[in-house]
């Protein structure tokens, strides 16, 4: 049985972490234990019949429920089935960091690393610019570079 687990919002990886170790450690049968990327605060656990999941989960933190209905695997097949990435933003651009420590903050993207699904920003608003790496997850376009603009400049 599949069952959804209600958890922190950005703590999915700790709880999965959590989980697999105690799992490990008990010798419980759990069959997966899967974060989608794009259902932030869920994770799913597949156990085997007879597992108790409220003492598998007990203790464990930054779980914050259980949705006792079982998930059929119809349902979350979509977040199984591998697809590439598709990253909109290039060299150029203007993004806002939506995530993370610089949260709010705008910056110019410098690099674009497409394999580790990271930009390089410097940040528009600071009197010396640093180039930082982020996660592509946690920015948002806000402004398109465009050609037009440069042959300008």
């Amino acid at each position: 049985m599949i069952y959804t687990i209600k958890t922190t919002v950005g703590r999915e990886n700790a709880v999965v972490t959590a989980l697999a170790n105690r799992v490990q450690k008990l010798g419980i049968d759990v069959k997966a234990i899967f974060h989608p990327s794009e259902l932030r605060g869920y994770i799913f656990i597949e156990i085997g019949e007879g597992v108790a999941i409220e003492t598998l989960l007990r203790g464990i933190p930054h779980i914050k429920g259980i949705i006792k209905k079982p998930v059929k695997i119809e349902e979350i097949k979509h977040f199984l089935e591998a697809k590439a990435p598709e990253i909109k933003i290039s060299r150029g651009d203007i993004v806002e960091i939506i995530g993370g420590p610089f949260k709010g903050e705008r910056g110019k993207v410098i690099r674009v690393d497409e394999a580790k699904e990271e930009v390089t920003v410097e940040f528009l608003d600071v009197a010396v610019p640093i180039p930082t790496t982020i996660s592509i997850d946690n920015v948002r376009l806000v402004e398109k570079f465009e050609k037009e603009k440069k042959e300008e400049g």
